[in-house]
């Protein structure tokens, strides 16, 4: 089978790029460890791009697209290392929501304005773990909306949301404060209930595996940024009068990460294809992205950082805004060890 983008997604990425180029500096990135924000005039610019609400049914104001349209996009988040939570509200929490309008007490019209709001820009959203995962919640502080799961009653798992004020959420201090990390502390109800049962558990694995591969998306465009900058920055340090990017070993340093990313690169796009089709081995597929994208990410940064030296760590130098979050995203939605896990368990299950 061939793949390839279309030149309308190709065109979509590029005008995303020069924006976030123009608009998500590295003096932005230093603002927002400063004063993180969920909302801002930045994440406007995208909704009116239809970043935001790529996801969003056209019914209700989006694009109605699907992840392997939103990949690329993901990738440029990641390039510029965004602030804002594209991924948990666009990726997960408006794909989660069109696919459950309708479901539970909270009713059609609840989701439906949920949905139009996303499209809009006008509210953000988090989205926690599997039940059984204590793992805090990125982007909480700050939410308009919260996505979060309970092991439930006899029947099974269900799915809860929550507007703004309706939980109380303790922030936790992460390596990287754009993250608004939070530990989200709530009682479940009959009204903030979406879905229970099957449907829940197909819900909370669907969602699942788009994080896997929407972080992974991300964790391409950081990967991507450390090596141009451990490459610019090799062509201009000097040891022994000469650029130590003329060295061979930090020639093959560059190499190997550019080769983990670029090994990377198919299984997630692979991975996102698989999912918006429904496809059998979708959820192997988002695992094996996962895992690749995480090693490269952390690969990339080992490299980078040795290039750099001590300074690419401290706060003058700007490498270390994109390190902070190639080792948060490398972690999140599960660990490359997990995931491998993953994949060996269902290659090894009974057909």
């Amino acid at each position: 089978m061939h793949f390839a983008f279309t030149g309308q997604q190709i065109e979509f990425r590029d005008t995303v790029r020069r924006v976030l180029a123009r608009e998500c500096t590295t003096d932005d990135l230093r603002a927002a460890f400063a004063a993180p924000t969920a909302r801002t005039a930045r994440w406007a610019t995208l909704a009116e791009l239809g970043v935001v609400g790529l996801s969003v049914p056209e019914a209700h104001g989006g694009l109605g697209l699907g992840l392997l349209d939103l990949v690329l996009l993901l990738e440029e988040a990641g390039r510029v290392a965004l602030p804002e939570p594209l991924m948990a509200t666009s990726a997960l929490a408006a794909p989660l929501l069109g696919d459950l309008e309708g479901a539970g007490p909270a009713g059609a019209t609840r989701v439906r304005s949920w949905l139009e709001e996303i499209a809009a820009g006008s509210i953000t959203a988090a989205v926690g773990p599997p039940p059984g995962c204590p793992a805090p919640i990125a982007g909480a502080v700050g939410a308009d909306l919260l996505v979060l799961t309970t092991p439930g009653p006899e029947d099974g798992p269900e799915v809860h949301v929550l507007e703004a004020g309706a939980a109380e959420v303790t922030p936790i201090t992460s390596l990287d404060p754009t993250r608004r990390l939070g530990a989200v502390t709530w009682e479940p109800t009959a009204d903030t209930r979406l879905a229970s049962g099957s449907r829940a558990a197909s819900t909370i694995l669907a969602t699942s595996d788009r994080a896997a591969v929407a972080t992974a998306a991300e964790l391409l465009g950081v990967t991507d940024r450390m090596v141009v900058m451990a490459a610019d920055y090799a062509k201009e340090r000097k040891q022994f009068g000469r650029p130590i990017g003329a060295f061979q070993a930090v020639k093959h340093l560059l190499a190997g990460a550019k080769v983990k990313l670029e090994f990377a690169r198919p299984l997630v796009y692979g991975a996102a294809w698989a999912l918006d089709q429904g496809a059998p081995d979708a959820s192997r597929s988002a695992s094996a992205a996962k895992a690749c994208a995480s090693d490269a990410a952390v690969e990339a940064a080992r490299v980078s950082l040795q290039v750099h030296g001590a300074i690419g760590y401290t706060w003058e130098s700007d490498l270390h805004l994109f390190l902070k979050r190639a080792w948060a995203l490398s972690e999140a939605w599960g660990s490359a060890a997990e995931h491998r896990r993953r994949v060996l368990g269902s290659l090894l299950a009974p057909a």
